[in-house]
């Protein structure tokens, strides 16, 4: 706040009243002062730089379906949707996969929550012991 101290020219007494306006002279000074800084420094932000990439590869491999073991309550597992047994559970897993070299790709197993302990770490024994290392657990949410 700023505070006048004389009157206007040719009153005599001078009493001293306040002032209420705001000056906006520094302000408006500040703020020019600001955009310059903008403005000059504006172009020197967008300073591009040349990448040599390299091409996108042409033969992309769409990653295969994994191939899912169900272990129902009742004992029945199945590949898929077909049924199969312990006896045949290698040889159909490496036929629901369809490539080469089968113990190589990924299997996950799933079991019914009311399935025991021992039913399901069969199974996964049966799989290791036939060479398919790299086996994952599913577990689905029950609501």
């Amino acid at each position: 706040m700023g505070a006048r101290l004389s009157g206007p020219s040719g009153q005599g007494g001078g009493t001293i009243e306040q002032n209420a306006d705001i000056n906006v002279t520094p302000f408006v000074d500040i703020m020019l002062v600001l955009l310059i800084i903008f403005m000059v420094a504006a172009p020197l932000a967008t300073v591009s730089i040349k990448l040599d990439l390299p091409p996108p590869p042409l033969d992309v491999v769409e990653p295969k379906e994994p191939v899912y073991v169900t272990v129902q309550t009742s004992g029945a597992l199945f590949i898929a949707d077909r049924p199969t047994t312990m006896e045949t559970l290698a040889a159909d897993v490496c036929a629901a996969q369809a490539v080469t070299n089968c113990r190589d790709e990924r299997v996950f197993v799933r079991a019914q929550p009311d399935v025991t302990y021992d039913r399901f770490m069969t199974v996964m024994n049966a799989l290791q012991a036939n060479g398919f290392h790299q086996v994952g657990l599913l577990n689905e949410d029950i609501e």
